[in-house]
């Protein structure tokens, strides 16, 4: 089984497709030197995120080891993870003030 996406951090719990991918395909992903095999519940478009474990509504999404978003929904291991079910919490000028 070749592989099609890619985990940049040991720390993250979403993987980037590095093709299109199709709904109920299983993906090898190498983390850490271990294979982490990956049915996917969703069609994932190339450069698009998918789950790598089970997220909980409101858990933050990692990626390059770096927290990107908050989930707004439970996404399921496998599911895409892109504006439909994530919030950023970058760049967001209605937090301005609280950060300060």
């Amino acid at each position: 089984m070749k592989k099609f996406a890619v985990i940049a951090h040991p720390k993250d719990n979403v993987a980037t497709a590095v093709k299109d991918l199709s709904s109920s395909e299983e993906v090898l992903i190498e983390v850490e030197g271990y294979d982490l095999k990956i049915t996917l519940l969703s069609d994932i478009k190339f450069g698009h995120k998918f789950a790598v474990k089970d997220i909980k509504k409101g858990e933050e999404i990692i990626k390059y080891g770096e927290v990107i978003g908050r989930a707004t929904v439970d996404i399921k291991k496998g599911e895409h993870v892109h504006v439909h079910n994530i919030e950023s919490l970058r760049g967001r000028g209605d937090w301005e003030e609280e950060l300060k």
